[in-house]
């Protein structure tokens, strides 16, 4: 026989605050201190909501605080909800007031390098009252906590945030055009032994994680790909292919205009798909302030339709 539901009457918001203090922080002390109150009274706080809901929502180790699973669900409802509460005063508070607003942008070094230019250009003309903080973090995924709207590396995942993707990405072996004209007529796995190999590091992947999925989806298991140089960005693993050194596995559409123009040559066909792609990921309560879809919509508009067709077949490969 199931439980009563509860009557939003009594919900106890001074106890749901401080347990997202502690859930945040994972310290008793440290949630005290920044709620300006007693650790004794947020304890008490806690212990009150635990027993309410019937439930221990912390384990208590010796050295360490631990979300249980229903504390780890009971956070992600209650972050969300005074989220939208703070949104909602927000708006109401500040209705009519011209004022100006930081935007925060996250996007990975090698994007915001080569493409973040005409976005920002485009946005700053429609939305000149938004001042924009642009941080480009290394590694795969976002940290959007402190973020409006991102552009992030990853596969696809299913999570609170919306994400659009921008395009799957493609990645080609790639080379200057003397490495290319020097070892033409050779075929595939002789090309790659007989050229310095640039890797370029995927966070919490193995150093040499692309080419060893290239080599094996070309059946290419006696190729020995663990050696080269490893590039934090595939920008500077481009740079380095430009200066007529090495072969890089490099994403079609990113540098598109390097292949188009000549700069760089994709002396082989094989194409890897490993299920990365670049994705645009915003808060759902983000898009309440207009700035937020002003930016999404430039940077879809700019690499997100197009980079799908040109990776379509007749595209650009």
């Amino acid at each position: 026989m199931g439980r009563t539901p509860m009557d939003r009457r009594w919900l106890p918001l001074n106890a749901l605050r401080a347990f997202e203090g502690v859930a945040q922080h994972l310290s008793f002390t440290a949630a005290a201190n920044a709620l300006l109150i007693s650790q004794s009274a947020l304890s008490r706080h806690v212990i009150a909501l635990e027993k309410l809901i019937g439930v221990q929502l912390f384990e208590r180790r010796p050295h360490a605080l631990v979300l249980t699973k229903a504390g780890q669900h009971l956070l992600a409802a209650v972050m969300k909800s005074f989220d939208r509460l703070e949104y909602a005063l927000d708006d109401i508070r500040n209705e009519g007031v011209s004022a100006v607003r930081t935007l925060r942008v996250q996007m990975p070094p090698t994007f915001a390098a080569h493409l973040a230019v005409p976005i920002l250009r485009d946005f700053r003309h429609a939305a000149p009252d938004v001042e924009i903080d642009l941080v480009s973090p290394h590694g795969v995924g976002p940290s959007l906590n402190e973020v409006d709207v991102a552009v992030v590396y990853s596969k696809p995942a299913v999570t609170d945030l919306v994400r659009d993707l921008l395009w799957p990405v493609r990645q080609s072996l790639l080379c200057h055009p003397t490495v290319a004209e020097r070892d033409k007529g050779k075929g595939l796995a002789e090309f790659i032994e007989s050229n310095e190999l640039i890797h370029v590091r995927i966070s919490d992947l193995p150093r040499h994680y692309l080419w060893t999925q290239f080599a094996r989806q070309a059946g290419l298991n006696t190729v020995n790909v663990e050696r080269g140089l490893v590039f934090d960005t595939a920008l500077l693993a481009v740079q380095y292919a430009l200066s007529g050194e090495g072969i890089a596995l490099i994403d079609n559409y990113l540098f598109g205009d390097y292949i188009r123009s000549g700069r760089l040559i994709r002396p082989f066909d094989d194409i890897l798909d490993d299920g990365f792609g670049y994705y645009l990921v915003t808060h759902p309560e983000g898009h309440r302030n207009r700035a937020v879809p002003l930016v999404a919509d430039r940077t879809l508009r700019q690499h997100g339709r197009r980079g799908c067709a040109q990776l379509a077949p007749g595209g650009v490969q």
